[in-house]
């Protein structure tokens, strides 16, 4: 007997290939959405895989049919698709939305917004409870479209569970963190320098601890704002001795004082002070346990990362971070590592 039927939006995504897998071995009928209606290998033969633009409402319309019990929206971004949401709402018993953890502003209305402004890093409580104030909603970055999407379908008549989700991770991301520390061990780079002193701590989320809390919301209809993220916090210089350690290259840290100068010293997790995410209210209203940790989990990460990589440029593998500049220049690195001898 089934729990019941999902649709997921955005389901050849990283996020969404984790989502589909967890709820289709949990026992429901699952219809995976995405532009391409492409699928992945770990799904069960079950699952039935629909082509979709989900900008077109129409289209999107016609998929849900006669409509659906939980509708996983792994894509969601802004007001235009909160409302197009909203507008199904008859077809859709409840939702669980993707949002960010980027959505927070500490005391002095400091947030990933500011963090390039003088003193513009927030400095967030630790751990971050989802009560903290958040960035009012609106159009003009990521985490100001995000709180627009959650505050609409909150507001609105069809139960939400909107997941905040920290610094994502696992195989399948357009966007890797871990391809900073992954390219340095396969280059064999011998140095691995640290704004910060090392001490940079990103809260990280795994995929499947973020499908795990897909399926439990889909089990426990709910409007609420839950963090989603792993077990634990790792600081960024015991990061890159976990991805050595997977690798079996042993590096020499070297940690910076302060801020990163340019590029060097800079890592996808680099920040003056800790964003920790808290991850009791998940545990109190959805009985939610992580099913993986960061540690454990990073043996397969590397694994596809390292076959990804494979006689390609890492510009052509991960396109998406090319735009951050140059993440691999080693010869400003030997330069401030030799002015630093002298």
């Amino acid at each position: 007997m089934t729990k019941g039927s999902a649709f997921v939006i955005g389901a050849t995504g990283q996020i969404g290939r984790a989502a589909v897998r967890a709820l289709a071995e949990d026992g429901w009928e699952v219809r995976a959405a995405s532009r391409s209606g492409g699928g992945d290998a770990d799904w069960s033969g079950s699952v039935r895989r629909v082509r979709l633009d989900r900008e077109d409402d129409a289209a999107l319309a016609a998929a849900l049919g006669d409509g659906v019990d939980v509708l996983v929206d792994v894509v969601a971004y802004g007001q235009p698709h909160a409302r197009q949401l909203t507008g199904l709402g008859d077809r859709i018993g409840s939702a669980v939305v993707i949002s960010s953890g980027a959505v927070y502003e500490d005391d002095k209305g400091r947030s990933f917004d500011t963090q390039s402004e003088p003193d513009g890093a927030p400095r967030y409580p630790v751990p971050i409870v989802e009560s903290l104030a958040t960035v009012a909603p609106g159009d003009a970055t990521y985490g100001t479209r995000k709180v627009a999407l959650e505050r609409e379908l909150l507001e609105s008549a069809v139960p939400s569970t909107l997941l905040r989700a920290g610094a994502i991770h696992g195989p399948h991301c357009r966007s890797p963190r871990e391809l900073h520390f992954v390219k340095r061990a396969l280059d064999a780079r011998p140095v691995r320098i640290l704004a910060y002193g090392g001490r940079s701590r990103f809260h990280p989320s795994h995929v499947a601890n973020i499908a795990e809390l897909i399926r439990l919301a889909a089990l426990k209809p709910g409007s609420r704002v839950l963090n989603a993220a792993d077990p634990e916090a790792p600081t960024v210089a015991e990061i890159s001795a976990a991805v050595d350690e997977v690798l079996g290259v042993r590096s020499e840290i070297v940690p910076m004082d302060g801020a990163p100068e340019a590029m060097v010293g800079l890592t996808p997790w680099s920040g003056p002070h800790p964003i920790v995410y808290d991850m009791s209210a998940a545990e109190r209203e959805l009985g939610y346990r992580p099913v993986t940790g960061y540690v454990s989990s990073l043996p397969q990460t590397v694994e596809w990362l390292a076959a990804e990589l494979k006689g390609r440029d890492w510009r052509t593998a991960f396109p998406p971070m090319a735009r951050y500049g140059d993440l691999f220049d080693y010869a400003a690195e030997d330069a401030w590592l030799a002015a630093r001898r002298t």
